[in-house]
């Protein structure tokens, strides 16, 4: 057995600033699922593209980048916010064109497309559905928090907010979703 150790977060993000193509698939590796998680619930339809329009972003201003695993974290949770907001604000100029349906069937696709969807779905789907009862701002507070692993600072500072307002948000959001999940269990 080799003995082979895994460089840190500091090592590698030492590298990255660098521009060291290791480095930098390194730390997409690391944070690619939580940043897809995060993208699958708030943005579905889009995820995977506002992830690579992510680590664009990220990728050009690595070298001044400034901090620890958790600034980066918050790093790439602002971005990834951002770049929701500036979809929807792109999908407001410009509504989809509506594609003919017999078109649709003639294009060749994946034999069986829902064996690669199944586990994403469920945990989507899981997410929407729990979220999807709470205020816009409760969501994000809730999802920053529990799927993006955020702290309360951080989540702070990528909506704007106070940390007093986002533990309040955060509060209000959990009363919800136990009233939900069991209506005789809390009475307000």
């Amino acid at each position: 057995m080799s003995d082979i150790r895994r460089p840190t977060f500091d090592e590698m993000m030492a590298s990255a600033r660098e521009g060291s193509p290791w480095a930098v698939g390194a730390l997409y590796r690391r944070f690619q699922p939580g940043l897809l998680r995060l993208l699958g619930v708030i943005a579905p339809h889009a995820a995977e593209d506002l992830a690579s329009d992510v680590w664009l972003e990220i990728a050009a201003a690595l070298p001044r980048f400034q901090g620890d695993e958790v600034a980066f974290r918050g790093w790439l949770a602002i971005t990834a916010r951002r770049r929701v907001i500036d979809a929807h604000r792109r999908a407001a100029r410009r509504p989809a064109a509506s594609v003919a349906p017999q078109g649709l069937a003639a294009r060749p696709g994946r034999e069986l497309p829902e064996d690669e969807t199944v586990g994403y779905l469920c945990s989507a789907s899981a997410i929407a559905q729990v979220v999807a009862v709470l205020s816009p701002d409760q969501a994000d507070v809730v999802l920053m928090r529990v799927v993006g692993g955020l702290d309360v600072d951080q989540v702070a500072r990528v909506m704007g907010k106070q940390p007093g307002a986002v533990r309040s948000l955060q509060h209000r959001a959990l009363r919800r979703l136990a009233r939900q999940l069991d209506p005789h269990a809390l009475s307000a």
